[in-house]
């Protein structure tokens, strides 16, 4: 008789918090997954660092393409890993850039490069810690350069409450030049009182925003991704019908007296009252 195959376990990681990190092939396209406590956190493709296939990432990755001159390398801040996809995308897009990546779980860093390892050569490097702490820390010359400071940061699939204030976002502002982007993401359902939230608090810091999700998720009946743009400088006009083309569909680009009339009421989220952002339901990921 045959033996029945027995399939090697993904390769995986215990992180800090008692958690599991695994990478598996995707379910749905070609490349890998990271799957952090039941929640995709990422996707990579090793042989096309051009494709995301994650909504919200795709989106993120369309206001990237509008920042500078097509091709023109970048100095780029990322808080939160992950599986280094926005960091890859721009390596590939941008050759030469220098980019900083602040994540807090080493084990992670680790299960990543050496299962997805980073292209040679590339201008990547990496710091552990805690994203406000290090962002607070990073070298001078990273003071009023940055031409992209991106937040993307969750335990699990919520962001911890010290990552969404007034004072987080004083920190990762000072680090832009005077016309660089901040490019938030955050998760949220019914109702979007989070959402409304944290644009209301962005936009103390940095009055230029702008927000791109998918139609039913702005509109606060599903749950999902919204990612937000905000600058100190105005954000190009132009930029709007590239990114609605940019898809994926259907898209919104929310800006100008829609933003006023969605945070509207609003409070600012302080050191003092916030809090986590809100728990999806497990069976959304399913």
């Amino acid at each position: 008789m045959a033996r029945a195959k027995v399939e090697e376990p993904p390769p995986s990681a215990r992180l800090t918090d008692g958690t599991r990190a695994y990478i598996v092939p995707s379910r749905f396209t070609t490349g890998h997954e990271l799957i952090v406590d039941r929640t995709p956190q990422s996707h990579v493709d090793l042989d096309d660092p051009g494709h995301l296939h994650f909504e919200y990432v795709t989106r993120m990755g369309a206001v990237i393409d509008r920042l500078r001159m097509p091709g023109q390398p970048l100095t780029a801040v990322h808080l939160g890993a992950g599986a280094l996809t926005l960091p890859r995308y721009i390596e590939h897009t941008r050759p030469g850039s220098r980019q900083q990546v602040v994540e807090i779980e080493q084990a992670l860093v680790d299960l990543v490069r050496e299962h997805l390892p980073l292209p040679r050569g590339a201008q990547i490097r990496m710091r552990i810690g805690d994203a406000r702490t290090v962002a607070a820390k990073l070298p001078a010359g990273l003071v009023g350069t940055a031409d992209l400071v991106v937040s993307d940061v969750f335990a699990g699939a919520q962001t911890p409450a010290h990552l969404t204030t007034v004072e987080y976002y004083e920190t990762l502002a000072r680090l832009l030049a005077a016309d660089g982007v901040l490019l938030v993401n955050i998760a949220d359902g019914t109702g979007l009182a989070y959402a409304r939230r944290q644009v209301a608090t962005i936009r103390t810091v940095l009055p230029q925003v702008i927000i791109l999700a998918e139609v039913q998720t702005l509109k606060g009946r599903r749950f999902g991704n919204l990612v937000i743009a905000a600058s100190a400088a105005p954000l190009p006009t132009e930029w709007l019908p590239r990114l609605m083309a940019a898809g994926p569909h259907p898209a919104k680009v929310t800006q100008g007296a829609e933003i006023d009339e969605f945070v509207r009421g609003a409070r600012i989220a302080t050191d003092g009252d916030a809090v986590d952002s809100p728990k999806p339901a497990a069976s959304i990921f399913d």
